[in-house]
């Protein structure tokens, strides 16, 4: 015999078991990462809740948010449920919480360490598909006066000029710089070019009287650092 009964809804679950009710009534820290996308897709489908929808979702990248940060409208807009417009809801949100963690790294007043760097420096390179390199432009108490994309390109590598570099190092008055690129294949380990690189514009900082201070090859599990590494 045919079961034609017709999956519940939200609205007809327990109000403290709806997303939003549940956020107003008990706050945001209790909903669950499922829970919250819901509240952005706002519904399902015929088939299933926005709450179902979302942990299909989240369990396609193995409930992890940074994989779930990586993936395009059209990706998402492969789950059944997901238009155009709930996916850049989706997409929206998750860049809204980068910049927000990167917000509170930039308050960070010096860079004593390598990893000060890297902790100022790894949410741009968060979940990105491609090659990137940026610098960091230091002042004389080695304060962060700006980070700034230097150029971006494929999976595989990115051109970098350095004449942009230290033009736009004069810019802003550096007193010395950091270098950064990320390694989207996960591998820290330095390439010929990237040594190469490296050694061009320490070489071209010595004639600038800027001086390049490290080198950072960053992934997703940590990063390289030419300075610890005494290779710069």
């Amino acid at each position: 015999m045919e079961d034609n009964k017709q999956p519940f809804g939200i609205k007809s679950w327990a109000e403290e078991d709806r997303p939003r009710e549940k956020l107003l009534g008990k706050g945001r820290h209790v909903l669950t990462e499922a829970e919250l996308i819901a509240i952005l897709i706002g519904s399902g489908s015929k088939d299933e809740t926005a709450v179902e929808l979302s942990k299909r979702i989240l369990s396609s990248t193995g409930n992890n948010l940074n994989e779930l940060g990586k993936l395009s409208v059209q990706e998402l807009i492969k789950f059944k449920g997901i238009g155009e417009a709930k996916a850049i809801s989706i997409i929206a949100a998750l860049e809204l919480g980068r910049r927000r963690k990167e917000t509170e790294t930039l308050k960070r007043e010096k860079i004593i360490t390598s990893k000060d760097a890297f902790e100022i420096m790894k949410s741009s390179f968060l979940d990105l598909p491609h090659e990137e390199f940026w610098m960091l432009i230091l002042n004389r108490a080695n304060a962060v006066i700006k980070k700034e994309l230097i150029s971006r390109g494929g999976v595989t590598g990115t051109v970098v000029d350095t004449k942009i570099i230290f033009k736009t190092a004069i810019e802003h008055y550096a007193s010395t710089i950091i270098i950064c690129h990320n390694h989207p294949s996960g591998n820290m380990k330095p390439s010929e070019a990237d040594i190469k690189i490296t050694r061009s514009i320490k070489e071209a900082g010595k004639i600038m009287e800027i001086p390049l201070v490290d080198h950072l090859i960053i992934t997703d599990s940590g990063y390289y650092s030419f300075a610890d590494e005494g290779i710069l």
